[in-house]
């Protein structure tokens, strides 16, 4: 019986963009500078995973003290 590991879904940089509102240069300046979500890359892309981006996006929101406030 093989066993089957599961793949992660990946998003491209324009799909990390698209998601979190940002332009692609931002996405690729932010992770450039460390603050943006961890990618990967392959070939000349970078791809980032999905459940990566949702965390870090997690991370960004706890961490707001204005979301904190508008949750209270």
């Amino acid at each position: 019986m093989a066993t089957t590991t599961a793949v992660p879904e990946l998003m491209t940089t324009r799909e990390v963009a698209e998601h979190i509102r940002k332009t692609p240069h931002a996405v690729r300046q932010m992770r450039h500078r460390g603050i943006g979500p961890r990618g990967t890359r392959v070939g000349r892309d970078t791809l980032y995973d999905r459940a990566d981006v949702l965390a870090w996006l997690a991370a960004r929101t706890s961490a707001d003290p204005l979301a904190q406030r508008a949750t209270a």
